[in-house]
């Protein structure tokens, strides 16, 4: 009877608590816990990890779509009327970040630190598209004015026009936003290409920047990157591929992680995975041995998923969690597509967008 009572505990501890993932989310929506508190200028990162997990839970009838999309709107730096702050562009990560209307300057008066961030641009565009919006109050030009003007001469971004890290990371938020408005000029891409070349490293990794170690993460930017210019083939040979493909297979010990020598972390499952997927061998990987190990971060309680088991969950880690369960065929869970970072629903509909703008300008 104690071995029936243990198998059945054990079984209890892979089974996928989707009800209470979602009502994680919901909550990631509401009201961010004391504890995320110095995550609030980048507030729009936490809501695409939550509406996308939700999407990805096929759980979105539980978001008020309207208000969402209001706010996110609210979000996006347009330019003033003289235009001077075209290059600032983009999306604000939080309303906290928003200036105060002044009656003494007028509605246009531009703050000298008011600008886009190019990572909260990507997130809050693909928010957009997950809620079904047609994008239609998005000024594309203003978006990748303030998008050009981030990039520096190694062909890496700075994320805020102020300066700031500038690494794999940002060209990846860089080649997303250019993919979801069906326009390139934002970027010069083989300045890109050539710095995603110039990252590789010593071990068949790649770096956030040349000389860097590699990571899983940003081998993960780089890839997409390639993958969404349509140019993975053309910039990396076949014996290139194979070593990334071996360097990723070689991350993989339980579930994955984004370094050697390094522990396991729930998010790696996606970042290593979908890279993976990408290079078209994320078949060789272990399926049980990953699923295993993300479950056994899953909170029973609040929900969500921890990037170790036994800490406390967290929006980023609980989102690609969920993606790492859908990339290996979890029941119930939509296909991620690998590259953009969306569900396939997500995706295919900004697929019927770009054919709506296409039709439209012939």
């Amino acid at each position: 009877m104690a071995e029936d009572e243990s198998s059945l505990a054990e079984f209890e501890q892979v089974d996928f608590l989707k009800d209470r993932h979602v009502r994680f989310f919901q909550r990631c929506l509401q009201v961010l816990p004391e504890r995320y508190s110095s995550l609030e200028t980048s507030r729009l990162t936490i809501v695409f990890f939550a509406l996308s997990g939700l999407d990805v839970l096929n759980a979105l009838d539980v978001v008020d779509k309207p208000s969402l999309i209001e706010w996110i709107y609210s979000l996006q730096v347009l330019p003033t009327e003289d235009q001077s702050n075209l290059g600032r562009c983009g999306f604000r990560g939080s309303s906290h970040l928003g200036v105060p209307y002044n009656p003494s300057k007028g509605p246009g008066f531009p703050h000298p630190y008011d600008s886009g961030h190019v990572a909260m641009t990507y997130t809050g565009l693909a928010c957009l598209i997950i809620l079904g919006d047609d994008l239609g109050r998005v000024n594309k030009e203003a978006c990748l004015a303030g998008l050009k003007a981030l990039q520096l001469e190694d062909g890496s971004f700075y994320a805020v026009p102020e300066g700031s890290e500038n690494d794999m990371r940002f060209v990846y938020c860089a080649a997303c936003i250019c993919y979801m408005l069906s326009d390139w000029s934002g970027m010069d891409i083989q300045r890109a290409v050539q710095y995603i070349r110039n990252s590789m490293s010593y071990d068949n990794g790649i770096g956030q920047g040349a000389g860097l170690e590699s990571h899983g993460g940003s081998t993960f930017c780089a890839i997409a990157t390639l993958c969404l210019m349509g140019k993975l083939q053309e910039t990396l040979s076949e014996r290139e591929l194979n070593r990334i493909r071996r360097w990723c297979i070689l991350r993989q010990q339980s579930g994955f992680h984004g370094r050697p020598n390094k522990p396991v972390d729930t998010c790696y499952s996606f970042w290593v995975g979908a890279t993976l997927q990408l290079l078209d061998v994320f078949q060789y990987s272990n399926f049980e041995k990953n699923r295993n190990y993300i479950l056994s971060t899953q909170d029973r309680l609040v929900g969500g998923f921890a990037k170790w088991p036994d800490s406390h969950p967290d929006a980023l880690h609980a989102y690609f969690g969920i993606c790492g369960l859908s990339l290996i065929g979890e029941p119930g869970l939509r296909r991620v597509h690998p590259a953009l970072n969306v569900s396939e629903r997500a995706f295919e509909h900004l697929q019927q967008l770009h054919r709506t703008w296409r039709e439209a300008c012939t």
